[in-house]
C-alpha cells in the first residue's frame, strides 16, 4: 500500500501527543513556586511553559528521527 508509512508515521505522531499530555497533566500540573508574593503563579506558569516547550521540541526531534518520515521526504 503506498500510503500505509504516512499512517504510520501518523499513528506515532497521535501516540507521541497523548503520552506528552498525560507527562504534562501528571508531572507539570501540581508543580507550583511559592515565596514570591504576588510572582508565584507567573513564575509557575513560567516554568511550566518552558518545560512544555522543551517537550514539544523534543517530540518533534523524535518524530524526525523515525525512519519512515525521513524515507517519505527523500521520496
Amino acid at each position: 500500500m503506498i500510503g500505509s508509512p504516512i499512517f504510520v508515521f501518523i499513528f506515532a505522531m497521535w501516540i507521541l501527543l497523548i503520552i506528552g499530555g498525560g507527562i504534562l497533566v501528571a508531572f507539570l500540573g501540581p508543580i507550583s513556586i511559592s515565596g514570591y508574593g504576588e510572582l508565584d503563579s507567573i513564575l509557575s506558569s513560567g516554568v511550566k511553559a518552558v518545560i512544555a516547550i522543551i517537550l514539544v521540541i523534543a517530540w518533534i526531534f523524535a518524530l524526525s528521527k523515525i525512519w519512515i518520515f525521513q524515507k517519505q521526504i527523500k521520496s
